[in-house]
């Protein structure tokens, strides 16, 4: 039998408030090393936390989007273990009663299937502070700027079965967060990364002996470290082995995890209520309010670009993999050809950004030229060929549409006179191909067109040249 791969995710999404969760400090990334800090995220004697509503909030809208229950009333816990970077010995976090309950997420996976992934919970805690090895000498240096920092941990249920499903979920997961504007998802600076559970098990049967793969902050990390366990479980399973419970993490040079440390159950955490924060309990009104402020989400977008534009599903799913990106195309595509739209920001713009490492909202060329620009074409002002030497020019070098034509000389030809001598000019140069052409060799069609634009650099338009070109070597 084979083996079947179970795959649970909890992610750590930290949540863009200005404070932290139970005290004023800032939560600015890059600030030097223990300046962002206090007597309450310090653990200082006598020091008590002050809930941050803003969390909540952001809390409750993420319940929203995913259809979970929100959970009138919630608690605060004590998770207790040690960590050197975590001040007070303990996690303030939820355990039993999270503000979210359970929930979805609706994946759609490269062959066009859809799934639907079950969210167990989503419940806020805090941050622990940074750990640096890089610039000490057999030494550690603590950092505890992000002590405290408003964390909301989304814990999958184990419906996963493939690293595919596991990265379009994450993938998903990601864009939502940063639609509801709860966190800036930077991957690089730990506001979203997550821990992997992976487990095999023969189908049918119960679940295996699972290992965490910790702190993953890229969906290709992700990819490579559940490809790598599945192989190692299954190698010491089919070798008469067992699966250890542990918490393992992922060498991103060697592509392979390796273990960190064995694997805590929750009863060794010691949980209890912290004594120092009220139950958190949510007016209907409270939530009501969160509703009513949500954006257009991920999946009704898509639905509608492809009502509103007719654009098939893929360019529609695309085009809303992100809210910038989604706004882009709407400023492009109003009042223009939505296909032409679509093809040029996923191609075109979509790869030069790709290549420089840009995201859409540091892109040169603005929406509005983008717009102008697919207008040049739609009035046959320049050739689609044209078009991508300006958008070349307005990405490196900024500039507006009409100034780059007109300084290039990049008008389209479009008077037919000058077209159909073009035209005569290369026919009478090549005889023998118009003779093959007309004995019924039709593929030398394209070389004729090629020897037009070729003659005229480019600023011929294609349709009258193909049109008068066709009259020509038909003898008409």
């Amino acid at each position: 039998m084979e083996w079947e791969v179970v795959i649970g995710l909890e992610v750590h999404v930290q949540l863009n408030t200005a404070t932290k969760i139970f005290c004023g400090c800032s939560t600015t990334f890059g600030a030097e090393p223990n300046t962002q800090t206090c007597p309450v995220c310090l653990a200082m004697p006598g020091a008590l936390p002050v809930l941050n509503a803003a969390a909540v909030n952001k809390a409750i809208a993420l319940g929203l989007a995913l259809g979970s229950e929100i959970n009138r009333r919630s608690i605060f816990a004590r998770k207790n273990y040690f960590y050197p970077d975590l001040p007070k010995g303990y996690q303030i976090s939820q355990y039993e009663l999270p503000v979210v309950g359970a929930g979805h997420l609706d994946i759609v996976l490269p062959d066009g299937t859809e799934k639907r992934i079950g969210v167990t919970r989503a419940h806020l805690e805090e941050d622990a502070g940074k750990s640096l090895h890089e610039s000490f000498d057999s030494q550690s240096g603590i950092d505890l700027n992000r002590a405290g920092t408003p964390l909301l941990e989304i814990v999958s249920e184990p419906d996963m079965r493939s690293a595919t499903e596991a990265v379009a979920y994450l993938k998903k997961l990601h864009a939502l967060v940063r639609y509801l504007d709860i966190s800036d998802g930077n991957m690089q600076e730990g506001s979203f990364r997550c821990d992997a559970n992976i487990s095999l098990r023969r189908p049918g049967h119960p679940y295996g002996t699972r290992a965490e793969i910790k702190n993953l902050n890229s969906f290709r990390f992700l990819e490579k470290s559940i490809l790598f366990e599945i192989s190692r479980q299954k190698d010491i399973l089919e070798n008469g082995g067992q699966i250890i419970q542990e918490t393992r993490l992922f060498d991103s040079v060697r592509s392979e995890t390796r273990s960190m440390r064995s694997k805590e159950e929750a009863n060794d955490y010691r949980y209890f209520p912290d004594p120092d924060l009220l139950p958190l309990v949510l007016e209907q009104s409270r939530i009501e309010a969160v509703q009513a402020q949500l954006p257009e989400l991920p999946d009704a977008k898509k639905n509608r670009f492809m009502e509103q534009y007719g654009l098939p599903a893929y360019d529609a799913g695309v085009l809303t993999s992100g809210r910038p990106l989604a706004e882009y195309y709407e400023t492009v595509a109003e009042g223009m050809d939505s296909k032409l739209a679509a093809n040029w920001i996923m191609g075109e713009l979509l790869g030069a950004l790709n290549r420089t490492g840009l995201e859409v909202e540091n892109c040169p060329v603005p929406a509005m030229q983008m717009r102008l620009l697919l207008s040049r074409i739609e009035d046959q002002t320049i050739s689609g060929k044209i078009a991508k030497e300006i958008f070349e020019a307005l990405f490196l070098e900024s500039g507006e549409v009409d100034a780059i034509i007109e300084a290039r000389g990049l008008r389209q030809i479009t008077d037919t006179g000058a077209i159909v001598s073009l035209i005569e000019e290369i026919v009478s140069r090549h005889p023998q191909q118009v003779a093959d052409y007309r004995s019924g060799k039709e593929k030398l069609f394209g070389f004729f067109v090629g020897q037009v634009m070729k003659e005229s650099q480019g600023k011929a338009s294609p349709d009258q040249v193909n049109s008068l070109l066709k009259q020509k070597l038909q003898g008409e």
